[in-house]
C-alpha cells in the first residue's frame, strides 16, 4: 500500500528557514506529480508549490522566490525549502502525490500525508 509520510515542520522565527520532506513508500510505478498544499486555521487549504513527474515546478504567488520544491527520485522523496518564512505562512503543511501503484502501469490514484505543522511567530 502506497503511503506518503512527511516531516521537518516545526517552530521558527519569521526569517528563518525550513525544509519539509515528504516520502513515497509502498510498490510505486510511476510518480505523477508531487505538490505541498498548507492550511491555515480558518482557511481554505491552497496549494503552495507542485513539482511534475518531467521536473516542472509551479508556485503559488505568495510563496515565489521563498520556497523551493525539489525531489530526489531515487529516494522517492519530494522536498519544500522554504526561505524568509513569515507568520502568514504559518498551516498544517500536507504532502499530496499523484502515484501509479504497482509493478507495471495503472490508473493513478490520489494520495494525501498526515500533514506537518509549520509555526512561524513574528
Amino acid at each position: 500500500q502506497v503511503q506518503l509520510v512527511e516531516s521537518g515542520g516545526g517552530l521558527v522565527q519569521a526569517g528563518e528557514s525550513l525544509r519539509l520532506s515528504c516520502t513515497a513508500s509502498g510498490p510505486i510505478f510511476s510518480i505523477n506529480l508531487v505538490a505541498w498544499y498548507r492550511q491555515a486555521p480558518g482557511k481554505q487549504r491552497e496549494m503552495a508549490a507542485a513539482i511534475t513527474g518531467d521536473g516542472i515546478t509551479n508556485y503559488a504567488n505568495s510563496v515565489k522566490g521563498r520556497f523551493t520544491i525539489s525531489r530526489d527520485k531515487a529516494k522517492n522523496t519530494v522536498y519544500l525549502q522554504m526561505n524568509s518564512l513569515k507568520p502568514e505562512d504559518t498551516a498544517v503543511y500536507y504532502c499530496h502525490a499523484i502515484i501509479q501503484a504497482g509493478v507495471v502501469s495503472t490508473q493513478p490514484y490520489n494520495y494525501w500525508g498526515q500533514g506537518t505543522q509549520v509555526t512561524v511567530s513574528s
